[in-house]
């Protein structure tokens, strides 16, 4: 297959000629690669059964890990679902458009083929104005899961689509770099009290300034096990990863830092002498107080975790292995071993999430063997960081 490449001259006056290609392509069953505001999207006709199947093909995706239906407008939504919980109504009006994808009972008209088998349908309506308006254009919601082969870091330009679908797709509409840089937030509505399945840019505690009362679903916090049907994306596979192995080293809890034992989730476990740590994260995304300045860890926590960083790395190189640390802009200079970059500043959530795939991509072509990474607080943003650097790393963590 010939995969075309259009590029929008100008994402704030778009010509409906330059997408009119496209939804002929989405409405006749093809499959067509688009930017949001979040992650690039890979859209189908979320109708067409046998769109979907070209979508889980295009990927490598397990066809029980159901895909989000895009519509233009919120008139699009009362055909797919079965109702609009009160609880949807307000996120709506709070949220829409934007990164934020809600789950549903479904209508008889979404096929089980979307929705991975499940009897929920899952909708966001993106605020990106290409995303917005080839889905008017098209004139059906669109089925859109990120850009990428199944388990690969998500992308955010077109240049990263092109690495993983030229050859699989009909199109790819070239919109420039994304903006937030992972994926929306999801919430499942469809429960007596909605539940976060999984963490974006809508954070948890904007989404209870609405709402009140708000669960998180054990997904965010660990893997799934293999007999648990997923209700949303990156709930239950591997995702977002590098070809590298990964690992991630963050502070430990108070249990951990009285012990003084290294802990290794997810894998393995061991033990070894390891420093002490100071006192627990602060709860503010940019908080000051007894912190190292904006970072939210105190100054012994963020030494402890760079030391960690520096030890892990080395330890590989004179191994033999190339390998690649992920830094802060505060820490970049602490670390002279390895191909080090920074992710951002951690006095800007906003600057690390919009760079995180980007950077696991880049080491990618770097070739690297092994990536140490330092971890960030899991407030805000941050969760949803967290979240998507621990799936990469395949929950493997070095707490210290």
């Amino acid at each position: 297959m010939e995969t075309k490449r259009i590029i929008i001259e100008d994402r704030n006056h778009i010509k409906d000629e330059e997408l009119k290609e496209a939804a002929s392509i989405l409405r006749s069953g093809g499959l067509v690669a688009f930017p949001t505001e979040t992650v690039y999207g890979l859209g189908g006709n979320a109708l067409d059964e046998d769109a979907a199947r070209k979508i889980y093909a295009a990927k490598g995706r397990p066809s029980d890990n159901p895909l989000i239906a895009h519509v233009s407008c919120v008139e699009e939504v009362e055909p797919l679902v079965k109702e609009i919980p009160e609880a949807g109504r307000k996120l709506m009006e709070a949220f829409w458009p934007g990164p934020l994808t809600m789950i549903f009972p479904k209508s008889e008209k979404v096929p089980y083929g979307t929705t991975g088998g499940l009897d929920t349908v899952a909708i966001r309506m993106p605020d990106d104005p290409v995303a917005n308006r080839l889905i008017a254009l098209a004139g059906v919601p669109v089925a859109a899961p990120s850009a990428n082969t199944s388990g690969r870091p998500s992308p955010t330009t077109a240049d990263h689509v092109w690495q993983d679908m030229n050859g699989r797709i009909d199109m790819i509409i070239d919109g420039g770099p994304v903006g937030i840089g992972v994926e929306s937030t999801i919430v499942d509505v469809s429960s007596a009290v909605p539940a976060v399945l999984r963490p974006g840019a809508i954070t948890m505690e904007m989404l209870e300034e609405v709402l009140g009362e708000v669960s998180v679903d054990p997904a965010i916090l660990g893997p799934l096990s293999a007999d648990v049907r997923p209700k949303a994306p990156g709930m239950k596979y591997k995702h977002y990863a590098p070809k590298a192995d990964l690992t991630l080293v963050e502070p430990g809890t108070g249990a951990d830092r009285e012990s003084g034992a290294e802990q290794v989730t997810g894998a393995e476990q061991v033990t070894g002498a390891e420093q002490k740590t100071g006192s627990g994260q602060k709860t503010g995304a940019d908080r000051n107080t007894g912190a190292a300045p904006e970072t939210g860890l105190d100054e012994t926590q963020l030494q402890a975790m760079i030391c960690k960083v520096r030890e892990l790395s080395r330890e590989k190189i004179e191994a033999g292995y190339k390998v690649g640390v992920i830094c802060t802009d505060e820490s970049r200079d602490c670390y002279t071993d390895g191909e080090v970059r920074s992710i951002g500043a951690r006095k800007s959530q906003a600057s690390v999430a919009h760079n995180l795939y980007a950077l696991l991509r880049e080491f990618d072509d770097l070739g690297v063997d092994y990536i140490f990474s330092e971890s960030f607080p899991k407030d805000h943003l941050g969760q949803a960081i967290m979240n998507r650097l621990s799936k990469a790393a395949g929950y493997k963590i070095v707490k210290v």
